[in-house]
């Protein structure tokens, strides 16, 4: 039997309750932008707004996020069973996680530059379909186009044109 007066054991259980919340919104802040802004998919005026707003106040409120898990942990940890302790001590990890994980540029781990795209002759080049647009650069004569396919998922190229170092973007 649990000793603890009633209100009490609330008390620890919405402390609990606000520690699991501020695991979802941290993770929230980090994956909302992620699955907004992906490679492929339709991205609205809306969403990126949001995703962008997300991304710049990640980073403060994640660490506000593990301050604030720190101080509801300390308070739960005395009197608490082990699988509360171990759940509040995961909820830490989870959190400190996410505060590291919001100063990361994803977007950059996403939309990955195509490094050193290997060149054909177009006559050469099978992979790319008579009928598929290609985003050509013309530079001092020298021609080279590049898939628009793959600029969609890499969404720019850098590379060099005889001597002239470009950046293609699509």
């Amino acid at each position: 039997m649990n000793n603890e007066p009633s209100g009490s054991r609330s008390r620890r259980r919405l402390a609990g309750l606000s520690l699991f919340l501020l695991v979802l919104l941290t993770f929230a802040a980090i994956a909302i932008p992620m699955w907004l802004i992906q490679p492929f998919s339709p991205q609205t005026p809306e969403g990126l707004s949001l995703s962008y707003t997300l991304r710049r106040w990640a980073p403060w409120g994640t660490l506000l996020a593990l301050a604030a898990g720190l101080g509801i942990t300390a308070w739960l940890w005395r009197g608490s069973r082990w699988w509360s302790r171990t759940a509040c001590a995961l909820a830490l990890v989870a959190l400190a996680a996410a505060a590291w994980v919001s100063r990361q540029n994803i977007f950059e781990k996403m939309f990955a530059p195509l490094e050193g795209p290997s060149f054909a002759a177009a006559s050469e080049a099978n992979w790319v379909g008579e009928e598929e647009t290609v985003m050509a650069i013309q530079v001092d004569g020298e021609a080279v186009a590049f898939p628009v396919r793959q600029l969609a998922y890499h969404h720019i190229v850098q590379d060099l044109i005889g001597k002239e170092p470009i950046v293609a973007t699509y």
